[in-house]
Protein backbone atom coordinates (compact mmCIF):
# COMPACT_ATOMS: atom_id res chain seq x y z
CA UNK A 1 0.00 0.00 0.00
CA UNK A 2 1.18 3.62 -0.79
CA UNK A 3 2.11 5.39 2.36
CA UNK A 4 0.70 8.80 2.39
CA UNK A 5 2.28 11.45 4.07
CA UNK A 6 0.95 13.29 6.78
CA UNK A 7 0.45 15.83 9.74
CA UNK A 8 -0.92 14.09 12.43
CA UNK A 9 -2.75 14.99 16.14
CA UNK A 10 -4.21 11.61 17.16
CA UNK A 11 -4.32 10.72 20.44
CA UNK A 12 -3.67 14.54 21.64
CA UNK A 13 -7.39 15.06 22.40
CA UNK A 14 -9.77 12.98 24.31
CA UNK A 15 -12.50 11.60 22.04
CA UNK A 16 -15.37 11.84 24.48
CA UNK A 17 -14.86 15.15 25.47
CA UNK A 18 -12.54 17.39 23.51
CA UNK A 19 -9.96 17.75 26.76
CA UNK A 20 -6.09 18.05 25.58
CA UNK A 21 -3.84 14.89 26.67
CA UNK A 22 -0.96 15.79 25.18
CA UNK A 23 0.83 19.68 24.73
CA UNK A 24 2.64 17.89 21.61
CA UNK A 25 2.54 20.49 18.46
CA UNK A 26 2.05 17.41 15.87
CA UNK A 27 4.12 14.55 14.45
CA UNK A 28 4.94 13.82 10.72
CA UNK A 29 5.07 10.67 8.77
CA UNK A 30 7.03 9.42 7.22
CA UNK A 31 9.98 12.17 7.98
CA UNK A 32 11.70 11.33 5.34
CA UNK A 33 8.72 12.01 2.35
CA UNK A 34 8.39 15.92 4.84
CA UNK A 35 12.18 16.17 3.99
CA UNK A 36 11.80 15.66 0.17
CA UNK A 37 8.70 18.64 0.27
CA UNK A 38 11.07 21.14 1.28
CA UNK A 39 12.05 23.52 -1.63
CA UNK A 40 8.47 22.55 -3.64
CA UNK A 41 7.00 24.66 -5.48
CA UNK A 42 3.70 23.78 -3.87
CA UNK A 43 1.75 21.64 -1.42
CA UNK A 44 -1.58 21.34 -1.01
CA UNK A 45 -2.55 20.00 2.77
CA UNK A 46 -6.13 17.97 3.01
CA UNK A 47 -8.32 18.26 6.12
CA UNK A 48 -10.78 15.49 7.09
CA UNK A 49 -14.06 16.18 8.69
CA UNK A 50 -15.76 14.26 11.75
CA UNK A 51 -15.79 11.00 11.77
CA UNK A 52 -12.83 9.74 10.63
CA UNK A 53 -10.26 7.59 12.17
CA UNK A 54 -6.68 7.48 11.20
CA UNK A 55 -7.77 5.14 7.88
CA UNK A 56 -10.26 7.32 6.97
CA UNK A 57 -8.16 10.24 6.89
CA UNK A 58 -6.09 8.48 4.86
CA UNK A 59 -8.89 7.70 2.35
CA UNK A 60 -9.65 11.57 2.15
CA UNK A 61 -6.02 12.03 1.26
CA UNK A 62 -6.00 9.69 -1.49
CA UNK A 63 -9.37 10.69 -2.84
CA UNK A 64 -8.10 14.66 -3.26
CA UNK A 65 -4.74 13.07 -4.80
CA UNK A 66 -6.76 11.01 -7.37
CA UNK A 67 -8.96 14.30 -8.19
CA UNK A 68 -6.39 16.70 -8.41
CA UNK A 69 -4.19 14.54 -10.50
CA UNK A 70 -7.27 14.14 -12.71
CA UNK A 71 -7.54 17.91 -13.10
CA UNK A 72 -3.84 18.28 -14.24
CA UNK A 73 -2.63 19.32 -10.48
CA UNK A 74 0.44 17.63 -10.17
CA UNK A 75 1.74 19.06 -6.59
CA UNK A 76 2.51 16.91 -3.56
CA UNK A 77 -0.87 16.38 -1.57
CA UNK A 78 -0.41 15.28 1.80
CA UNK A 79 -2.94 14.66 5.04
CA UNK A 80 -3.71 16.30 8.15
CA UNK A 81 -4.80 13.60 10.50
CA UNK A 82 -7.15 14.69 13.77
CA UNK A 83 -8.72 13.12 16.93
CA UNK A 84 -12.26 13.43 14.75
CA UNK A 85 -13.76 9.74 15.38
CA UNK A 86 -15.58 11.44 18.36
CA UNK A 87 -17.56 9.19 20.98
CA UNK A 88 -21.12 8.11 19.89
CA UNK A 89 -20.85 10.01 16.33
CA UNK A 90 -22.61 7.15 14.95
CA UNK A 91 -25.75 7.62 16.80
CA UNK A 92 -28.42 9.85 16.18
CA UNK A 93 -28.85 10.20 20.14
CA UNK A 94 -25.39 10.88 20.89
CA UNK A 95 -24.80 13.42 17.92
CA UNK A 96 -25.30 16.57 18.97
CA UNK A 97 -22.60 15.67 21.97
CA UNK A 98 -20.26 14.23 19.55
CA UNK A 99 -20.29 17.18 17.08
CA UNK A 100 -19.77 19.29 19.56
CA UNK A 101 -16.82 17.67 21.19
CA UNK A 102 -15.68 17.42 17.22
CA UNK A 103 -15.65 21.25 17.28
CA UNK A 104 -13.79 22.01 20.84
CA UNK A 105 -11.46 19.46 18.70
CA UNK A 106 -11.22 20.96 15.41
CA UNK A 107 -10.72 24.51 17.07
CA UNK A 108 -7.87 23.67 19.10
CA UNK A 109 -6.37 21.83 16.26
CA UNK A 110 -5.97 25.16 14.78
CA UNK A 111 -2.98 25.94 17.02
CA UNK A 112 -1.21 22.52 15.85
CA UNK A 113 -1.81 23.01 11.94
CA UNK A 114 -0.78 26.57 12.05
CA UNK A 115 2.75 25.86 13.79
CA UNK A 116 3.00 23.17 10.97
CA UNK A 117 2.78 25.72 8.31
CA UNK A 118 4.51 28.21 10.22
CA UNK A 119 7.82 25.98 11.45
CA UNK A 120 7.26 24.50 7.53
CA UNK A 121 7.37 28.07 5.82
CA UNK A 122 10.71 28.76 8.06
CA UNK A 123 12.48 25.37 6.51
CA UNK A 124 10.68 26.32 2.65
CA UNK A 125 9.64 30.14 2.34
CA UNK A 126 9.41 29.32 -1.52
CA UNK A 127 6.66 26.78 -1.38
CA UNK A 128 2.99 27.80 -1.86
CA UNK A 129 0.80 26.22 0.59
CA UNK A 130 -2.77 25.26 -0.21
CA UNK A 131 -5.42 23.95 2.22
CA UNK A 132 -8.72 21.69 1.31
CA UNK A 133 -11.09 20.91 4.20
CA UNK A 134 -14.13 19.08 4.11
CA UNK A 135 -16.60 19.83 6.72
CA UNK A 136 -15.69 19.90 10.14
CA UNK A 137 -12.49 20.32 8.36
CA UNK A 138 -13.36 23.80 7.64
CA UNK A 139 -13.18 24.88 11.24
CA UNK A 140 -9.83 23.49 11.63
CA UNK A 141 -8.92 25.58 8.62
CA UNK A 142 -11.01 28.70 10.17
CA UNK A 143 -8.57 28.12 13.47
CA UNK A 144 -5.56 27.64 11.57
CA UNK A 145 -6.16 31.51 9.93
CA UNK A 146 -7.11 32.84 13.53
CA UNK A 147 -4.27 31.30 14.86
CA UNK A 148 -1.66 32.34 12.13
CA UNK A 149 -3.10 36.03 12.09
CA UNK A 150 -1.81 36.64 15.65
CA UNK A 151 1.56 37.57 13.80
CA UNK A 152 2.13 40.29 10.81
CA UNK A 153 4.54 38.09 9.41
CA UNK A 154 1.96 35.51 8.40
CA UNK A 155 0.34 37.88 6.14
CA UNK A 156 -0.19 35.83 2.95
CA UNK A 157 1.08 32.63 4.43
CA UNK A 158 -1.58 30.65 2.89
CA UNK A 159 -2.18 30.51 -1.06
CA UNK A 160 -5.35 29.17 -1.10
CA UNK A 161 -8.21 27.62 0.75
CA UNK A 162 -11.20 25.62 -0.73
CA UNK A 163 -13.75 24.31 1.27
CA UNK A 164 -16.46 21.51 0.62
CA UNK A 165 -19.82 20.95 2.64
CA UNK A 166 -18.05 23.28 5.22
CA UNK A 167 -19.32 23.23 8.67
CA UNK A 168 -18.64 26.43 9.70
CA UNK A 169 -20.82 29.84 9.87
CA UNK A 170 -22.26 30.93 6.22
CA UNK A 171 -21.29 34.88 7.91
CA UNK A 172 -17.92 34.05 8.36
CA UNK A 173 -16.20 35.72 4.97
CA UNK A 174 -18.52 38.54 5.39
CA UNK A 175 -17.93 39.05 9.07
CA UNK A 176 -15.57 41.80 10.40
CA UNK A 177 -13.24 39.82 12.33
CA UNK A 178 -13.07 36.99 10.18
CA UNK A 179 -13.26 38.38 6.94
CA UNK A 180 -9.88 40.47 8.01
CA UNK A 181 -7.92 37.16 9.20
CA UNK A 182 -8.88 35.51 6.02
CA UNK A 183 -8.15 38.84 3.87
CA UNK A 184 -4.59 39.34 5.07
CA UNK A 185 -3.73 35.34 5.19
CA UNK A 186 -4.86 33.79 2.27
CA UNK A 187 -2.55 35.31 -0.68
CA UNK A 188 -4.93 34.59 -3.15
CA UNK A 189 -8.27 33.01 -2.74
CA UNK A 190 -10.71 30.83 -0.63
CA UNK A 191 -13.29 29.00 -3.17
CA UNK A 192 -16.42 27.80 -0.88
CA UNK A 193 -18.20 24.80 -2.94
CA UNK A 194 -21.57 24.69 -1.68
CA UNK A 195 -24.52 22.63 -2.17
CA UNK A 196 -28.16 23.05 -0.61
CA UNK A 197 -28.47 19.32 -1.35
CA UNK A 198 -26.37 18.25 1.21
CA UNK A 199 -28.35 16.15 3.64
CA UNK A 200 -25.96 16.27 6.49
CA UNK A 201 -26.05 20.19 6.27
CA UNK A 202 -29.12 20.37 5.96
CA UNK A 203 -30.37 18.42 9.09
CA UNK A 204 -27.83 20.22 11.06
CA UNK A 205 -29.26 23.91 10.09
CA UNK A 206 -32.56 22.51 10.64
CA UNK A 207 -31.61 20.58 14.27
CA UNK A 208 -29.91 23.99 15.15
CA UNK A 209 -26.60 22.28 15.25
CA UNK A 210 -24.62 24.71 13.26
CA UNK A 211 -26.68 27.70 12.61
CA UNK A 212 -26.75 28.08 8.72
CA UNK A 213 -23.62 26.61 7.42
CA UNK A 214 -21.62 28.39 4.94
CA UNK A 215 -21.72 25.14 2.52
CA UNK A 216 -25.49 24.80 2.63
CA UNK A 217 -26.42 28.15 0.66
CA UNK A 218 -22.85 29.97 0.55
CA UNK A 219 -22.01 33.18 2.32
CA UNK A 220 -24.37 35.86 3.51
CA UNK A 221 -23.33 39.55 3.54
CA UNK A 222 -21.01 41.11 1.66
CA UNK A 223 -18.16 38.59 1.41
CA UNK A 224 -14.09 39.98 1.82
CA UNK A 225 -12.65 40.08 -2.14
CA UNK A 226 -10.78 36.91 -2.06
CA UNK A 227 -13.86 34.83 -1.27
CA UNK A 228 -15.30 32.79 -4.78
CA UNK A 229 -18.16 30.58 -4.34
CA UNK A 230 -19.07 27.39 -7.01
CA UNK A 231 -22.49 25.81 -6.41
CA UNK A 232 -22.16 22.08 -6.77
CA UNK A 233 -24.60 19.11 -6.72
CA UNK A 234 -22.64 16.22 -5.24
CA UNK A 235 -24.62 12.95 -4.50
CA UNK A 236 -24.11 13.25 -0.51
CA UNK A 237 -22.05 14.58 2.38
CA UNK A 238 -19.36 12.77 1.90
CA UNK A 239 -15.97 14.12 0.41
CA UNK A 240 -15.94 11.35 -2.09
CA UNK A 241 -19.49 13.00 -3.92
CA UNK A 242 -17.65 16.75 -3.08
CA UNK A 243 -14.17 15.48 -5.19
CA UNK A 244 -16.63 13.84 -8.05
CA UNK A 245 -17.83 16.96 -8.92
CA UNK A 246 -14.46 19.22 -8.39
CA UNK A 247 -13.94 20.22 -12.08
CA UNK A 248 -11.08 22.65 -10.92
CA UNK A 249 -8.11 23.21 -8.72
CA UNK A 250 -6.55 25.64 -7.28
Amino acid sequence: MKIIPRISTRGYYDLSNGKTLKTNLYYVYPKKDFKKLIDSKEITIMVHGLRNNNAGAIAKVLLAQNRLRKLGYLHPVIGFSYDSNTTGAHLIKHAKHALAVGQIIAKKNGHNLGKFIENFKNDSPKTKIRLMGHSLGSQVILSTVEYLAKKKQNAGILESIHFFGASITEDIPSSKKHGKMLQQIINKKIVNHYAPTDEVLNWADKEKYVQGPLGLNGAIGKPIKKYHQKLVTPKNHRFASYAAVLNSFP
